[in-house]
């Protein structure tokens, strides 16, 4: 068994980010990587995942094992390529470190005009699949701290107080 370091381009890893996937699939990847192989997954210059190679060739498929998407390490190494085993563990002992999970909260809020609750719904559906998460704001808090709430944009925080924007421009 291999390890390797595999890049994910800017786009994709827009993508990554957003939505949960057990496996991504990346073009080409690092020749000679076998299914059963690890995998560190790089984005950015940051380490932002732990994979297994499910399926190698013109395609990779990589299988999440441990994702890094809002804590990323800093990673030197600018291509893809084989790492070598002390370096691949250092990594990968810094992903494995479980985060305790809590319940968290999380809405999609926003005014709409219909004729009834029916109608309501099926255009609230409307604008989330046409504005999608890289326009929608989505709020979460933790379970029982709604003072807590944040809202976020393409997984990243995002001020939505019209006021603020307005202190920032005089």
């Amino acid at each position: 068994m291999a390890q390797w370091s595999v890049i994910i381009d800017s786009e994709q890893w827009a993508t990554e980010r957003l939505f949960q996937q057990d496996v991504v699939v990346v073009r080409g990847g690092p020749a000679g990587a076998a299914a059963g192989d690890e995998a560190l997954l790089i984005a950015d210059g940051n380490v932002v995942g732990l994979a297994r190679v499910e399926k190698a060739g013109e395609y990779l498929a990589l299988a999440y094992r441990r994702r890094a998407f809002d804590e990323p390490i800093p990673f030197p190494a600018a291509t893809g390529g084989p790492v070598a085993e002390a370096d691949f563990r250092r990594y990968a002992d810094r992903l494995s470190r479980a985060q305790p999970k809590r319940s968290w909260l999380v809405s999609v809020a926003m005014p709409i005009e219909a004729t009834g609750p029916a109608e309501a719904v099926r255009q609230f559906w409307s604008h989330v699949n046409e504005l999608g998460p890289r326009e929608l704001p989505t709020y979460v808090w933790p379970s029982g701290d709604e003072l807590a709430m944040q809202a976020f944009v393409l997984g990243v925080e995002a001020n939505q107080d019209p006021e603020e924007d307005d202190e920032d421009e005089d």
